[in-house]
């Protein structure tokens, strides 16, 4: 499958990578293909600059935001949610029509230091408001409740733990499903929480996520649904 993924950080990178180890044409969108492998210093996470990632990763290829939308039959939003809409308005509505769209993003507000606050809330969520502004892209919200290795390697984490969706359209979720199982995921650890609304709950899941982080002092950790 072609698969193109928004976003050059620690998530993209991941998707990226285990998307192109499963065997899929995979490509990497960003901004500005000339600064993005311009730079030479970590990020604020402490990731090596693009350019050197990618000597390791050659089957990764670089592109526009613009050229990523064309190339993928499936379009993952990796990138910080502050700029996800802007980002997707750069790849085009018509690279975005009809495609199955896997929003992974969390509108994170960094603008008091962390842990985050978040942007939009309670009665919105960015998962909603990209499909308002994309309503012919088949949205699906999911591995936004969990770090990137956990999201591509679920078995690091041993016993059950879930992964959640939620979208509008049927087979877009069967899609996404597919790609989840891929990565590991047991059937019967997705949950399908309904419609794109529900990425609310998802999303207001991140103050939760970064309190657990600071009491066991790692993200090696998900959550998980117990049931009686």
């Amino acid at each position: 499958m072609k698969i193109a993924v928004l976003g050059t950080g620690m998530v993209g990178r991941a998707l990226a990578d285990r998307f192109s180890t499963l065997g899929h044409d995979v490509v990497i969108g960003t901004r500005h293909v000339e600064e993005t492998l311009a730079r030479t210093e970590p990020d604020w996470l402490g990731n090596v600059p693009f350019a050197q990632w990618q000597q390791t990763h050659p089957a990764v290829r670089l592109v526009s935001f613009a050229d990523a939308g064309p190339h993928g039959e499936v379009v993952v939003n990796a990138t910080q949610g502050a700029s996800s809409l802007a980002a997707l308005e750069a790849v085009g509505s018509a690279n975005l029509a009809g495609k199955v769209l896997l929003d992974a993003a969390l509108p994170l507000d960094m603008s008091q230091g962390m842990p985050p606050l978040l942007s939009v809330v309670n009665t919105d969520s960015l998962g909603e408001q990209i499909q308002r502004a994309f309503p012919e892209a088949r949205v699906v919200k999911s591995l936004n409740t969990m770090l990137a290795d956990v999201m591509v390697d679920p078995g690091s984490i041993p016993g059950h733990h879930n992964v959640f969706l939620a979208g509008e359209d049927t087979g877009a979720k069967e899609t996404v499903t597919v790609l989840l199982r891929e990565f590991g995921w047991p059937q019967e650890a997705i949950l399908d929480l309904g419609g794109i609304r529900a990425a609310r709950a998802t999303e207001m899941y991140s103050p939760l996520l970064f309190a657990v982080s600071a009491a066991l002092e790692t993200y090696d950790f998900n959550v998980a649904i117990a049931r009686k």
